[in-house]
């Protein structure tokens, strides 16, 4: 399975996302958000594990800004549900579902990567919800997620402040549970010794 969105191959037992764009940055479109919605939706069926990845400089990058500013109040609100869906399907996936990051992990691709089990990042890899420094907040679960694993306080810095945080510090406050090199072979890795 494969798309201009994303590639999907199987390793070693588990399904392995990759997210893709021509200029690099993985942004999620709203056709992008239907096509891996429906992806997901396809890959439950098969009930293995699932990576979710992208390249060496970006997860994802979020939505495409302009976009969004070109949507009015009813399809702004059908943007938002349908990245809900997207994360809930990730949330609600019947194997565990890992992310590695590399590089930038923004808005809606920081909510994307919360949706997941764990998230394993590389010592490059920078997080961020940067909406409200251009007066969005996101709609797709991350104000609901991110609080539970950081804490009220720093998702409020995150999210209020649009402050961007490193992978060191994404380990110190419990964002991501390892920072190492590889990031998605240790993902397989994690999963394969989770599977013995």
């Amino acid at each position: 399975m494969s798309g201009s969105f994303f590639n999907v191959e199987l390793k070693d037992g588990v399904t392995v996302l990759r997210l893709h764009s021509k200029d690099e940055t993985n942004r999620l479109t709203r056709e992008c958000v239907v096509t891996l919605l429906r992806a997901v939706e396809e890959l439950r069926s098969e009930q293995r594990p699932l990576l979710i990845t992208g390249n060496q400089k970006f997860f994802s990058a979020g939505a495409e800004l302009e976009e969004i500013a070109a949507l009015d109040g009813p399809e702004a609100y059908e943007f938002s549900r349908m990245g809900q869906d997207l994360t809930r399907a990730v949330e609600q996936f019947p194997a565990p579902v890992y992310a590695a990051v590399s590089g930038y992990c923004m808005g809606g691709g920081l909510d994307l990567a919360l949706a997941c089990r764990r998230r394993i990042a590389a010592p490059n890899a920078v997080f961020g919800h940067r909406g409200a420094a251009l007066g969005l907040i996101t709609g797709w679960g991350g104000t609901q997620r991110l609080p539970r694993l950081v804490g009220r306080g720093i998702a409020l810095q995150m999210f209020v402040a649009a402050e961007k945080i490193d992978a060191e510090r994404a380990l110190a406050i419990g964002l991501v549970q390892e920072v190492v090199d590889d990031p998605v072979a240790e993902a397989l890795k994690r999963i394969r010794t989770s599977r013995l």
